[in-house]
């Protein structure tokens, strides 16, 4: 039976590959991931892994894009101004208000001008055909005067959005909320700061709405507790025959992930108790989030290591490898 269901899951990945995964993991690739692991058992649950891997490609980003500037900017915006017309529907206002309130805002990558936040905003820019005078040039928002005063670039600005693709934890949102959001609100407290984001979970978008000072916080896609692979309710585990146990599933990846994430953060010059510390909290991926998603320009560490750790070979082979950022 585990042998049958095994051939059952390399059809399911193949026609994934085809459909989804954009022709990345073909299967030669795979059996290289599969022999990172010790036993034909350990080999059956990681394939039962991958094939529940949620990869976003080209075209279902640019689609998220999409709906992003649509549900998360232009209906909201449109519904305050209908609201503060006594819920009129003439579109001629409604239009000419909107664009006028899109002039005064400007769309921001969360993170620096390499992360996947800016690289996005490119295509965002596409997708909804927008103007480049909407996104502020690489000198960024603020200007320090010689008194060592801060002030906005643009004045005129009401409105400011920061963009990310995934919030996993929600650490990057609220560290961006006090080195961004509250300069901008010092300067001028009436100025809106949203934070947008392509997916979210609802842990680390519960954290930033707590611990941020944005305005307003909302993401396309939402993962809730489901999507973690070894929490009772994880969806992974609902209707999977009898001879895959959560558990031992569980018990293996701790086992591979704890020296892969070891090494990354030894690397980065922890040490002592604050490496224990952090190694606990990502071994099955940043933030305990063991999730199990990935999109065509990177993984997420939040998604477990055995699926992208690309830093030795000789510690392991990736199936969906993540480019890491170096501080």
């Amino acid at each position: 039976m585990p042998h049958l269901y095994e051939e059952e899951l390399h059809k399911k990945i193949k026609i994934l590959n085809e459909t989804t995964w954009e022709s990345k993991i073909k299967k030669p690739k795979i059996e290289k991931w599969l022999n990172n692991f010790s036993t034909e058992q350990e080999k059956s649950h990681a394939l039962f892994l991958l094939s529940n891997f949620m990869y976003f490609g080209t075209l279902q980003i640019r689609q998220l894009l999409i709906s992003l500037y649509r549900d998360l900017y232009k209906y909201p915006a449109v519904e305050k101004i209908r609201q503060e017309n006594g819920n009129t529907t003439d579109l001629t206002l409604i239009n000419e208000q909107f664009f006028e309130s899109q002039k005064n805002t400007r769309f921001i990558g969360l993170g620096n001008a390499s992360e996947s936040g800016a690289h996005l905003l490119y295509w965002f820019r596409q997708e909804n055909n927008l103007s480049n005078t909407l996104f502020p040039d690489n000198q960024g928002i603020f200007i320090n005067e010689e008194n060592g005063e801060l002030r906005l670039k643009e004045e005129s600005i009401k409105h400011y959005v920061l963009f990310d693709d995934f919030c996993g934890s929600g650490s990057q949102a609220i560290r961006y909320s006090v080195d961004i959001v509250e300069k901008i609100k010092k300067i001028d407290p009436t100025i809106k700061v949203s934070c947008l984001m392509l997916f979210a979970t609802k842990t680390g978008k519960e954290k930033v709405i707590k611990k941020s000072k944005f305005d307003y916080i909302e993401a396309v896609v939402e993962l809730d507790n489901s999507f973690k692979c070894f929490d009772p309710n994880s969806r992974y585990f609902q209707n999977c025959p009898d001879h895959i146990d959560q558990e031992f599933m569980k018990k293996f990846c701790m086992e591979y992930c704890e020296p892969l994430v070891r090494s990354l953060w030894t690397k980065d010059g922890y040490e002592g108790e604050a490496l224990e510390k952090i190694v606990k909290n990502t071994t099955l991926g940043f933030g305990d989030c063991q999730l199990l998603i990935g999109f065509y320009h990177n993984t997420p560490n939040n998604t477990l290591p055995i699926i992208w750790y690309d830093e030795e070979e000789e510690l392991w082979v990736p199936i969906f490898k993540r480019y890491n950022k170096v501080y």
